[in-house]
């Protein structure tokens, strides 16, 4: 046996030279790895505007192929002006829901460009909030959504839905009071409600419902938080929590 066996493989006895748990990190690798992890979720923020911007352009094109169809011949009752505005609300619950997950990745990275870019491009090298490299590790590790369901579906609303809703409803009121004839008093507008042999209240009262659920968005949601720093509060409550990358 020689001395090499009696002692075993070096390499595999040796300890490891550096411990990535404890060993201090230099100010290059910290700056490297921050932008890395600042393109990383630009990229992520990015992908999900885009994302937002293709349900609006659903809502749009069902809009105005809506008004092609309904507007395209008298046999084509008031009833799908009005299925198609709950097509719309659909979609807005998607946009809304996309919109809580874009709102993860948009405050990380402002975080970052406030905290960080900021300084360096100003030459002054404390940050606005000493705390936010602690924050934006937590919130990394325990991803959590920082706008409620109800906000963003407010938020989508009152910035593009309202003229997709407005026009959908303007249209409705412009059908029934024209076909299949112009309605001159309350009796002909009756009729031109009642087509397709439903009552002339059933597609009133869902109109009336549909405006109301509209004004309880605006006025009995909450409003979105306007400064972009009191999402990351150190009470903050956590909020349902799901797949951040689905």
């Amino acid at each position: 046996m020689n001395d090499e066996d009696a002692h075993g493989d070096p390499a595999e006895e040796s300890p490891l030279l550096v411990d990535y748990e404890t060993a201090a990190i230099s100010r290059p690798e910290y700056i490297q790895a921050l932008v890395h992890l600042y393109r990383g979720e630009l990229y992520r923020a990015t992908a999900w505007r885009m994302r937002l911007d293709t349900t609006t352009n659903w809502a749009i094109l069902t809009t105005a192929g809506l008004l092609s169809f309904s507007f395209s011949g008298r046999e084509h009752g008031h009833w799908v002006l009005l299925l198609g505005i709950l097509l719309i609300f659909t979609l807005l619950g998607y946009e809304a829901r996309r919109f809580r997950f874009f709102d993860v990745w948009r405050y990380r990275v402002r975080m970052m460009e406030e905290n960080f870019y900021g300084p360096i491009l100003r030459r002054d090298p404390i940050s606005p909030d000493l705390h936010w490299g602690d924050r934006v590790a937590r919130d990394l590790l325990e991803p959590h959504f920082k706008l409620g369901f109800r906000a963003a579906i407010r938020a989508r609303f009152t910035r593009n839905y309202w003229a997709i809703f407005g026009v959908t409803m303007s249209a409705w009121c412009l059908k029934v009071t024209q076909d299949p004839v112009p309605a001159s008093d309350w009796v002909q507008l009756k009729m031109n409600l009642s087509t397709g042999g439903t009552p002339w209240w059933v597609p009133l009262g869902f109109f009336c419902a549909i405006l109301c659920a509209l004004m309880c968005i605006v006025f009995l949601f909450p409003k979105s938080q306007e400064s972009e720093t009191a999402y990351w509060r150190e009470h903050d409550v956590r909020r349902d929590v799901s797949s951040l990358d689905a």
